[in-house]
């Protein structure tokens, strides 16, 4: 299956239905269970209606094994090479030093008697193509934390751990936190980044509590997804790393005990610098410290820096194109795993083939496949086989797209405007997810997008919904309902 076969989200059929009161769903929890598997279903009992996704395309689940994925891809494409991989690092800190160098020495000299917004402007560009190569150092950092930089550890763990303390980034933290989310994408109680929220954490947050109804909400106006898109592209980030922002919050489950009393939010206990933090073990202790020393050398030196040329020529220098990183890793990351085409699971019917396959490949041009290392344009393969090295994820990409049939989504229209759009697109569509009108055993415990903009299916009907007491639970736990209020 080649690329032009991929199934493109601009040619599916987007019906818009308005969401009325009639038909969306009272979020005050009955306890019945949708965990119930196909194994276990009676025999007289009728199959329920298919899946189907926010456009209304009929969804199957994956049937393929990570075997078949590995066994179809090229040897050589697992090969990792320590010299390639120090060469594409010096050639973007090249880069970084080239246009630093461009704009410092020559540029803006030439327009020292220009107007204030002549400056500024050339200040902006300077900062967003900084960004652009600064990105690319993040990508060669997050190879190294998978392992798919070179054979040796100890390169990977020291060029990791060099490049994203140079970008404030706790590099063993990350690593850890972010190999738990492959071993769990697409999973609603494991998962580590953009875990989407529920129909019923939905409308607790945005309907008054857990006894008011979605239908009460009307259509979110642009201007609001504007300020929250906004929100989300400039601090993002430094949420997710302190306050686990869109990770999980299921730590009171873990079997190690250190998420009793812990959530996700600010003074939450859920932080990438803290080693007590439940998203690590407790052998994960001196990594994490070591990552925290690394920031903070940084941070050391940035000080340094301010004191010898000034804060604001910092902000100029690093400030800006640092903000422009971070923007870049969130759309990228976002993208990655929200649209309206894909699925995602309770624990009843996730498997880590499934969870792979809800990923989508996107198109950023030049920008992704050059600068970006290919991150955009190969994430699927990715979370398959992390191990594969950037510069064979595309032939690697290539060879699975046959095994993975239907399965394989790619949004790669309008190329770099595409990318850019579906950050608004994917903001309008998808804002909670539930199953299927319908669905019965495992297919209950897939879910999907649906919002409250009219947009695509329509949410399920009151009677309908049927909270997870699973989710109840851990609501309870983390204090975001009392216990009297669901009705245990």
């Amino acid at each position: 299956m080649t690329r032009s076969r991929a199934r493109r989200s601009g040619s599916i059929s987007t019906a818009s239905t308005p969401l009325s009161a009639s038909t969306s769903a009272s979020v005050s929890p009955s306890m019945s269970s949708s965990s119930t598997s196909l194994s276990s279903m009676g025999g007289d009992e009728k199959p329920g209606k298919p899946m189907v996704d926010t456009y209304g395309n009929t969804f199957e689940m994956p049937d393929f094994t990570i075997k078949q994925i590995r066994d179809a891809i090229p040897k050589h494409c697992f090969q990792r090479s320590a010299l390639k991989g120090l060469a594409y690092v010096a050639r973007d800190l090249a880069y970084i030093s080239a246009n630093f160098y461009a704009f410092n020495w020559h540029i803006m000299p030439a327009l020292e008697g220009a107007p204030l917004i002549a400056r500024a402007a050339a200040w902006g560009v300077y900062g967003f193509v900084q960004g652009l190569f600064g990105t690319g150092v993040w990508v060669l950092a997050h190879e190294c934390g998978h392992q798919a930089f070179s054979e040796s550890k100890i390169v990977n763990d020291t060029v990791g751990w060099v490049l994203h303390s140079s970008l404030l980034v706790p590099y063993f933290s990350w690593k850890i936190s972010h190999g738990k989310h492959h071993k769990a994408t697409g999973n609603l109680e494991k998962d580590m980044v953009f875990v989407p929220k529920s129909r019923l954490e939905y409308a607790r947050r945005y309907a008054g509590g857990i006894a008011h109804d979605i239908a009460e909400l009307t259509e979110e106006t642009p201007i609001a997804t504007l300020i929250h898109t906004i929100a989300q592209q400039l601090l993002g980030w430094l949420m997710y790393l302190f306050t686990n922002v869109t990770g999980h919050n299921y730590h009171q489950r873990q079997k190690e005990g250190r998420g009793v009393g812990k959530r996700n939010g600010y003074f939450g206990g859920v932080s990438h610098f803290d080693p007590r933090s439940p998203l690590y073990e407790a052998k994960d202790g001196k990594l994490i410290i070591l990552s925290d020393i690394g920031v903070a050398l940084t941070g050391y030196v940035l000080y340094l820096a301010c004191q010898k040329w000034g804060a604001a020529n910092i902000a100029l220098w690093y400030g800006i194109p640092y903000l422009w990183v971070n923007h870049w890793l969130v759309a990228i990351t976002f993208l990655q795993h929200t649209d309206p085409s894909l699925p995602h699971y309770y624990p009843e019917a996730w498997n880590y083939c499934r969870g792979a396959a809800a990923t989508i490949d996107r198109e950023f041009g030049f920008i992704g496949r050059h600068l970006m290392h290919g991150i955009v344009e190969t994430h699927v393969l990715h979370h398959f086989i992390p191990l594969i090295p950037f510069y064979h994820a595309d032939e690697a990409s290539e060879a699975i797209k046959p095994v993975m049939g239907k399965h394989y989504r790619a949004d790669v229209e309008g190329g770099t405007l595409g990318f850019i759009k579906a950050i608004w697109k994917s903001a309008r569509w998808c804002q909670w997810v539930e199953e299927s009108e319908g669905t019965t055993g495992e297919a209950s415990d897939v879910v999907f997008f649906r919002n409250r903009n009219g947009l695509g299916v329509k949410p399920l009907a009151k009677d309908q919904l049927k909270p997870r007491p699973n989710e109840v639970q851990n609501m309870i736990d983390v204090g975001a309902i009392r216990k009297e209020d669901a009705g245990l």
